[in-house]
């Protein structure tokens, strides 16, 4: 694992936990509800699972790749800044639809 200078943490996207993100987000785990700690699980699962059918990708190839959980991070980002159960494909972050791009499999 290298730490970038976000303070975001290079790593297989199935290494992410709930407290990387409580921490990219600066959250604090003692402010949260049960609830709020339950969303972002849903947001890291909802992120991981879009990445794997954006790109085509299974979950072992995804983690061949270190460069999708700057992914990861932006998109739970998105729906917890923003309170969404989903990802907009037609607002997607840039860098993320760039990184995607560049490893998608299934071009249709």
């Amino acid at each position: 694992m290298r730490e970038l200078q976000t303070g975001v943490t290079r790593m297989k996207i199935s290494e992410i936990t709930v407290d990387n993100l409580i921490n990219y987000l600066r959250l604090s785990t003692e402010e949260l509800s049960e609830k709020e700690l339950s969303e972002i699980k849903g947001f890291l699962d909802i992120a991981k699972k879009f990445i794997y059918s954006y790109t085509g990708l299974s979950s072992e190839e995804c983690d061949n790749h270190e460069d999708f959980s700057i992914c990861v991070y932006v998109l739970v980002q998105d729906m917890y800044d923003n309170r969404c159960f989903y990802v907009d494909k037609n607002n997607l972050n840039k860098v993320v639809e760039m990184i995607l791009n560049m490893h998608r499999q299934n071009l249709i």
